[in-house]
């Protein structure tokens, strides 16, 4: 990284009180420059509690999102507004409103990767890494309704032995790791654990050895004996895991799981929004009251559990 770059970076940062919050697919460079890094419960517990005037946000929409309705006081910025997320865009309210009248009675249990009309629209919210903790918190008599991920939501409903509600819904990222990737992997590195994460397909998902959320894997490889793995997420988690870990070898499940909307965040992209104090992420009032009450459910229950084995 250039060294001028860095150095106005942490000029900016002091003059404005703010701290950087960049999610694990992010580049490396902008890896490296964050005050925090982590997946998306990390980051939210991380906006819920920080000290600053100012949050630049380097993920996408909804990760922004859910920072500015969890610190209304605070500002957040996006360092490019166009940094959406193909899943959150395939379920609205409104749709999300038409599946609770057909099930009324059912409690709606919403991804964090969704918009916070919907997150308003629901019972509580979850992230990969909190999804079995609380689907397990609702009374096993009561119908779910899982929106927007519906691979997600399956790994759930196998995990739990429950049936669950899941209108379609899918990260294409994930979704473009295919059963052939993995075995394609696993012949060039024979010796390497396969963990995935739960946004994968039920096909790739039982070709693995564990499966988690990216905190998970991290925690997982950190912990594990073994020194080559196979990552089955976005591939901007290997630069983390390698620099973490830099004496055991990671590889892509498949180079095609690269996600478009988390690269388009670069360091000057990040120096200009601190500069002009722009592209500020907001919600209207009502909405945002709604959707908090359901990120800090999440909140409440959220517990960082290990990877596991999947179990079809």
């Amino acid at each position: 990284m250039d060294d001028k770059i860095l150095k106005k970076l942490d000029e900016l940062k002091r003059e404005r009180n703010a701290v950087i919050l960049a999610h694990n697919y992010q580049r490396p460079e902008v890896q490296d420059c964050a005050d925090f890094l982590g997946d998306s419960l990390d980051l939210a517990r991380t906006a819920a509690g920080v000290k600053a005037d100012v949050i630049v946000f380097c993920g996408v929409h909804f990760m922004a999102e859910t920072a500015a309705i969890l610190c209304p006081d605070k500002t957040v910025l996006m360092p490019d507004e166009h940094a959406g997320c193909p899943m959150a865009d395939m379920v609205t309210a409104r749709e999300l409103a038409e599946v609770r009248r057909r099930h009324p009675r059912a409690a709606v249990v919403t991804y964090v990767n969704s918009s916070a009309a919907v997150k308003a629209a629901s019972d509580i919210c979850c992230t990969s890494a909190s999804a079995v903790d609380i689907v397990r918190s609702i009374p096993g008599e009561k119908e779910v309704i899982f929106v927007p991920d519906r691979c997600l939501g399956d790994y759930v409903s196998k995990q739990l032995n429950r049936s669950l509600i899941l209108p379609m819904g899918y990260c294409p990222t994930h979704n473009r790791i295919l059963p052939e990737s993995i075995e394609e992997a696993r012949q060039k590195h024979p010796n390497a654990k396969v963990i995935v994460h739960p946004e994968c397909t039920a096909d790739v998902i039982a070709k693995a050895d564990a499966v988690g959320s990216t905190s998970q894997m991290l925690k997982y490889c950190l912990e594990s004996g073994e020194k080559e793995f196979i990552i089955g997420t976005e591939i901007g988690m290997l630069h983390r895991l390698s620099k973490e870990m830099p004496d055991k070898r990671f590889y892509p499940a498949s180079p095609l799981s690269d996600c478009p909307d988390m690269k388009l965040t670069t360091l000057e992209k990040i120096i200009w929004s601190l500069e002009d104090m722009q592209r500020r992420v907001t919600v209207e009032a009502e909405i945002a009251a709604g959707a908090r009450k359901a990120i800090e459910r999440m909140l409440e229950v959220s517990s960082q559990t290990p990877a596991k084995k999947y179990s079809s």
